[in-house]
C-alpha cells in the first residue's frame, strides 16, 4: 500500500487513537468527522455522512488506500439506527467509489453482535460465553449487521478487501463521546472524593462477580493496523479485547485505589450512575472552575448511560481472541493497565483535577 489512510470519525475514542498510531507508523492520514479535532499529523476533513452530496465533496480530492470506520449515530429505536448508521457507510464508500483506490475498509462495531442491540440487550437466547467469530448473527434487527451488509456489498461492487473488528468496551480519550465507560468512572470517582459520596459499584452481581475484560483503544487501533497489512486477515471478522480477564469486584478496587477513596462494599443491588450522578452538574462545574479544568460541562465527558448498560448486563462477558492469534496478533495490554494510562492522560489534559 501507498500508506495513505482515510479514518472516519477521527475526534471519537477509536478514531483518535488509531490515527494517532498510523500518524507514528508514517501514513499520510485524512481524519473524517463532522466537527474535526485538532491532531498531529492528522489532515482533517468536515462532512456530515447523512449527507451523501456533501460527502461526495469532502472526499473528491482524496486517494485513501485504507479505510477506517469507527463512527456512528445513537437513535431512538434500532429501527432508526439500522436506518441512520447503514445510510452513513454506503454514503462513504459511494463518495469512495469514484477513486477507486480503496484496497481496503476495515469496520469497528462491538460484541452487540453477539448481545444484542441496546433494545435487547443481554437478553433472550445469546450465544453462549466466551463469544467466538464462528457464532452467528441473532436473529433480530441490530445496525452492526446492516453496517457490515454495507462494506460487503459494496467490496463485492468496487473490489477492495475488508475486516470487521469486534472489541467489548473501549478505554480511551475524547470528549464529548457518547460511548465512555473510562471517563465516565474517573469523573463518577472524582465526584465521590469531592462529596464524600461512597463509591458503590453500580451495575448487577452477575458483572460483579462474573468474568469479563475489555478493550484499550491502543490495542484495537494495532488490531486494525494489522489487519489492513496481513493478508490472511483480509475478510475475516475479529474480535478484539486486551487479552486479560477480570472480576469488577477486583478492578472497582483498584480504580478506588488510583484515586484515593475507598470502595463501597456491594450489597447485590443495582444502583444506576444514572441516578447517581443525575443531580452532579453543578458539582462538576464548580468543581471545575475551582481546579481550572477544561471542560466544565459533565455531559460532555460522562456517558453514565452507556456505563449503566454494561456494567448492568445480568450475564458474564467474556470474548475469544483465538482467531487473531492463530494468524499472528499477539497485542495484549493488561486492563487495569489501560484505565491507569487513561486517567493519568485525563490529568495531564486537565479533564480531572
Amino acid at each position: 500500500m501507498a500508506k495513505t489512510a482515510l479514518v472516519v470519525g477521527a475526534s471519537g475514542i477509536v478514531g483518535s487513537a488509531t490515527a494517532a498510531l498510523l500518524v507514528e507508523q508514517g501514513w499520510t492520514v485524512h481524519g473524517l468527522a463532522r466537527r474535526p479535532a485538532e491532531q498531529a499529523g492528522v489532515q482533517p476533513a468536515a462532512a456530515d455522512l447523512l449527507d451523501s452530496e456533501g460527502t461526495a465533496a469532502a472526499l473528491a480530492t482524496l486517494r485513501p488506500d485504507a479505510v477506517f470506520i469507527s463512527t456512528w449515530l445513537r437513535q431512538d429505536s434500532e429501527a432508526e439506527n439500522i436506518r441512520v448508521n447503514s445510510l452513513m457507510v454506503r454514503n462513504l464508500l459511494d463518495a469512495l467509489r469514484p477513486a477507486g483506490s480503496a484496497r481496503h475498509v476495515a469496520l469497528v462495531t462491538g460484541l452487540k453482535h453477539y448481545l444484542g442491540p441496546f433494545e435487547a440487550y443481554g437478553k433472550g437466547a445469546l450465544p453462549q460465553t466466551p463469544f467466538r467469530e464462528v457464532q452467528g448473527r441473532l436473529d433480530i434487527e441490530n445496525f452492526y449487521y446492516a453496517q457490515e451488509d454495507e462494506v460487503f456489498a459494496a467490496a463485492a461492487r468496487d473490489g477492495f478487501s475488508w475486516s470487521v473488528h469486534r472489541p467489548h468496551t473501549v478505554i480511551g480519550k475524547a470528549v464529548g463521546n457518547a460511548m465512555n465507560m473510562g471517563t465516565t468512572l474517573a469523573v463518577y470517582a472524582t465526584l465521590c472524593r469531592e462529596t464524600g459520596r461512597p463509591f458503590r459499584f453500580p451495575g448487577s452481581a452477575a458483572q460483579w462477580e462474573g468474568l469479563t475484560d475489555m478493550t484499550d483503544a491502543r490495542q484495537l487501533a494495532e488490531h486494525l493496523l494489522w489487519a489492513v497489512t496481513t493478508p490472511a486477515a483480509q475478510n475475516e471478522a475479529f474480535n478484539i479485547v486486551n487479552g486479560d480477564v477480570f472480576r469488577w469486584q477486583w478492578m472497582w478496587g483498584r480504580i478506588a485505589e488510583w484515586f484515593e477513596i475507598e470502595p463501597a462494599p456491594f450489597d447485590g443491588s443495582v444502583q444506576p450512575l444514572a441516578e447517581q450522578m443525575a443531580g452532579d452538574q453543578g458539582v462538576w462545574r464548580a468543581l471545575a472552575e475551582r481546579e481550572g479544568l477544561a471542560e466544565p460541562a459533565l455531559d460532555r465527558l460522562a456517558s453514565p448511560w452507556h456505563t449503566d448498560a454494561d456494567l448492568g448486563r445480568p450475564i458474564e462477558v467474556v470474548t475469544d481472541m483465538s482467531k487473531s492469534r492463530r494468524l499472528g496478533f499477539t497485542g495484549y495490554r493488561p486492563t487495569d493497565d489501560s484505565f491507569f494510562a487513561l486517567f493519568e492522560q485525563l490529568r495531564a489534559d486537565r479533564l480531572i483535577p
